[in-house]
């Protein structure tokens, strides 16, 4: 379907051309037209401000230009008023007919109503959470898997063909010292003097699991080499987490198609490879026994990266960032973003590639656009998204540990505190690069104050009207949505076809924040028709506007429930 907003500018558009060739307007190239939804319905529905664009180049006062382009523009059922506005806006105001036969609309989409086709069958692989199997989920992790989830939502309603994924860091130092760690505490379970390494995982969870491997195990991996056993134990250990970070990412509802292993990017080849085209390309060297990437390409006599001086590194970052191979030999997590991007943009060819970071990686952004141009790709195929971590409050105190361990505040907990809809909306009713601060006490009380339970409940109220129209043998059936012109029935209307609009713009802004936002004002919406427009009634001359009354809740009714869905949170039937 093409979004009213778009044709709009495609009208004000033509309108422009049709002035120009009545002389009315001089010539000159037209830019993109704009078109923004108004904050205020006394200036109608929508403006555009392309006309004080205009005012340069037609040598002509906004106004005069709006003037001009509003008397040009062409006539469609769901324009009801235009006006030229000072100082040169063009406001357009939505046909009531229009507007009252869109609740049929609805009803005949049903779920699919809200989906737009902007990415035309084109594919695109969201990867979210991807923490460390190293411990329990955050609630850092919760928001970074709330965005990731509703974005990939968003762009499955908006024609993108999405493939959800975990990376599994399963590989690398931190890998290593978990493994230790765990080792430690599976012998001291077993009343052995270990001690943890240094810079080991100290939490409780490695406790607990230590004591369940003893249990389970006994001393099986005491008799082993040392080296053997704790190779063993990472094994089991990762196991064990991932199935931790599985369940946890199921408690919020959320789902992934596809676990890609980091070792696995060693072992096919595709590492190898990566670092074979990097290197005959110039952009490896050679410095104090490491290997470094450099966004200026150099080249030995023999191709293969020669002794450099130092990269100068990125506004951004540090030297160090850009080590792809330590003095050592091991590679660095680089090193594995580099072998990970191809292996998403060639290996298994997706269009497009979006990350969720936390913003303590913004420095790795420029250098990650930098290496994917290295090795031939167009670095605009993959966007990181980087955001804030979270703060929690509970009654306007701020909350640092968690009950049970006295240690971090886990997901898990927050979602047994609050529940995983209060949770998932909580978490996305800010812009992923902005502060947030998640209230816990807020989060479970039963008032208008809490947004999720605001916006639930109005699900909840269509459905006890319809419990109640049904008692009373009162249906839809018949009902004429041409009766609907109270302003309320407008008003809600006029909130429920903003729908493919709000998905075009999460999908386009990769802001999936915009929903809950939409959703409160769709409930408000609702909430003032349901305050002034009765529904069901006995009175006999009622029955034709009641009728027609039904059809619009249940048109709300569905818009609601497909924006929660896209959301991820549950659409009551009763609260």
């Amino acid at each position: 379907m093409i979004l009213v907003r778009d044709h709009i500018a495609q009208l004000i558009a033509e309108a422009i051309h049709a002035a120009q060739k009545k002389g009315e307007l001089p010539s000159f190239e037209l830019p993109e037209v704009p078109v923004t939804r108004t904050r205020d319905e006394a200036f109608g529905d929508y403006a555009s401000p392309i006309c004080m664009t205009l005012a340069r180049m037609a040598r002509m006062a906004p106004l005069a230009i709006a003037q001009r382009v509003v008397a040009h523009l062409p006539s469609t059922p769901y324009i009801g008023k235009v006006e030229a506005a000072h100082p040169g806006f063009i406001n357009i105001t939505l046909a009531p007919q229009w507007l009252s036969q869109q609740v049929e609309v609805i009803l005949a989409e049903g779920e699919r109503f809200g989906q737009v086709d902007l990415g035309k069958g084109r594919s695109v692989q969201v990867e979210y959470i991807s923490a460390n199997p190293t411990g329990p989920l955050t609630v850092g992790s919760g928001r970074n898997g709330v965005l990731g989830d509703a974005l990939a939502n968003v762009l499955a309603a908006a024609g993108w063909r999405v493939q959800r994924e975990y990376y599994v860091n399963d590989t690398g130092t931190q890998v290593e010292l978990f493994a230790a760690s765990l080792y430690a505490r599976y012998a001291q379970a077993l009343g052995r003097d270990e001690p943890l390494p240094e810079g080991g995982y100290p939490g409780s969870y490695l406790v607990d699991m230590g004591h369940q491997l003893a249990q389970e195990y006994g001393e099986r991996f005491l008799t082993m080499e040392r080296s053997q056993a704790i190779a063993a134990l990472r094994e089991e250990g990762l196991r064990r987490m991932l199935a931790s970070i599985q369940a946890d990412a199921a408690a919020l509802g959320i789902r992934f198609d596809h676990w890609k292993s980091e070792r696995s990017l060693y072992e096919d080849g595709t590492y190898s490879l990566v670092f074979n085209r990097l290197s005959a390309g110039g952009w490896l060297v050679y410095r104090d026994g490491a290997v470094w990437f450099t966004e200026t390409p150099h080249r030995s006599s023999e191709g293969a990266p020669g002794e450099q001086p130092a990269p100068a590194g990125n506004k951004n970052g540090t030297d160090k960032d850009n080590v792809v191979v330590r003095s050592d030999g091991r590679p660095t997590y680089f090193a594995s973003d580099i072998a990970y991007v191809w292996d998403k943009l060639v290996t298994r060819g997706f269009d497009r590639a979006i990350y969720v970071w936390g913003a303590d990686h913004q420095g790795h952004v420029p250098r990650m656009k930098a290496v994917t141009r290295a090795l031939g790709l167009d670095p605009d195929r993959i966007t990181i998204i980087l955001y804030q971590l979270v703060t929690l409050k509970r009654g306007g105190a701020l909350v640092r540990m968690g009950k049970r361990t006295g240690e971090i505040i886990t997901l898990r907990e927050v979602i047994e505190e609050i529940g995983a809809d209060a949770t998932r909306f909580m978490l996305l009713t800010r812009a992923a690069d902005s502060q947030m601060e998640l209230d816990l006490t807020l989060a479970v009380q039963q008032s208008s104050e809490n947004p999720v339970y605001y916006v639930q409940y109005g699900h909840a109220r269509i459905a006890s009207i319809f419990r109640y129209a049904q008692e009373r043998g009162f249906s839809p059936e018949g009902g004429d949505v041409s009766l609907l012109t109270h302003p309320a029935e407008l008003a809600l209307i006029r909130q429920m076809v903003r729908l493919p609009e709000t998905v075009a713009l999460c999908a386009e802004t990769l802001s999936p924040h915009h929903l809950t936002h939409y959703a409160q004002d769709l409930a408000t919406a609702f909430h003032a028709f349901y305050k002034d427009c009765r529904v069901v009634s006995e009175d006999a001359g009622h029955a034709d506007i009641g009728r027609a009354r039904m059809k619009l809740v249940q048109a709300a009714k569905i818009v609601l429930a497909n924006t929660l869905r896209l959301i991820g949170v549950s659409a009551p039937e009763a609260m």
